[in-house]
């Protein structure tokens, strides 16, 4: 019987290297990308030292149009399947889109979206007949227009929406489809997208070991979504008392008040 294994993109820190984790101490073998070998490896020695097996380590950028194929070349090669998905790498940058960098606003595209689906679509044969799952991280952006943060708030819209279709199309062939949804997260996420965290941030923020913890429980119970924190799981709800430009309105206000 060929050996099953969960793939976990961006786990080199923050929420995916928690996953990587979750899994592993559940008995789980996990297969690691991410762009930096050094933090790969060093967590692979991490889930090792801790009594897990050992995971195999795919260097790879997401960014790069033969991502999904090197990935798949890979885990061939170790003569492995995937039981579960779980598409953590994402990407986002603050400012006014049509200010920033072009191609690094179409990079968020290619992680958060392209990325996600291929690898979804790819080893959608595999998670169908091992019955396994996909754990997908999407955003509480998602449920929001987000001017100063467009192209992230817009892809994380597409990650909730595809995990939803995505559940109700392979429910019938036993495969769980998950999207969790968190609010500010403690990472290197922040420094990369040029986030300063205040005041709102402290009180919606989880840790990332909490939304990897969460995230990992709704999966194995099958949940649809799973929104990490009080706080987080008001939001939709709140969101359906207002009229959407009054929401646009005070998101732009909120996000580009320094920007």
């Amino acid at each position: 019987m060929t050996e099953r294994v969960t793939l976990i993109t961006g786990a080199s820190a923050g929420i995916g290297a928690e996953l990587a984790r979750v899994f592993a101490a559940n008995g789980h073998r996990v297969a690691l990308t991410a762009r930096r070998a050094d933090r790969l490896n060093q967590l692979a020695g991490e889930i090792v030292a801790a009594g897990g097996a050992q995971p195999i380590v795919i260097p790879c950028d997401l960014e790069r149009v033969d991502a999904c194929d090197a990935i798949e070349g890979a885990l061939a090669a170790a003569g492995v399947e995937l039981e579960y998905l779980v598409n953590n790498a994402g990407f986002g940058i603050f400012g006014h889109a049509v200010k920033r960098d072009r191609n690094d606003q179409l990079g968020i595209v290619a992680v958060n979206i392209g990325a996600l689906t291929d690898l979804t679509l790819r080893f959608a044969d595999q998670l169908i007949r091992n019955r396994g799952g996909i754990l997908n991280i999407g955003s509480i952006a998602g449920f929001l227009p987000g001017p100063g943060m467009a192209v992230y708030y817009a892809s994380k819209a597409y990650v909730i929406s595809f995990s939803e279709a995505m559940r109700r199309e392979l429910a019938p062939q036993g495969v769980r489809v998950t999207v969790v949804c968190p609010g500010p997260v403690p990472t290197e996420f922040q420094a990369r997208a040029g986030f300063s965290p205040g005041f709102d941030s402290a009180i919606l923020e989880v840790s990332a070991a909490e939304v990897a913890r969460q995230g990992y429980e709704g999966l194995m119970a099958n949940k649809r979504a799973v929104l990490p924190g009080l706080g987080i799981k008001l939001v939709p709800f709140l969101l359906r008392l207002f009229p959407r430009s009054f929401i646009l309105a005070a998101v732009g206000a909120f996000q580009l008040r320094n920007r």
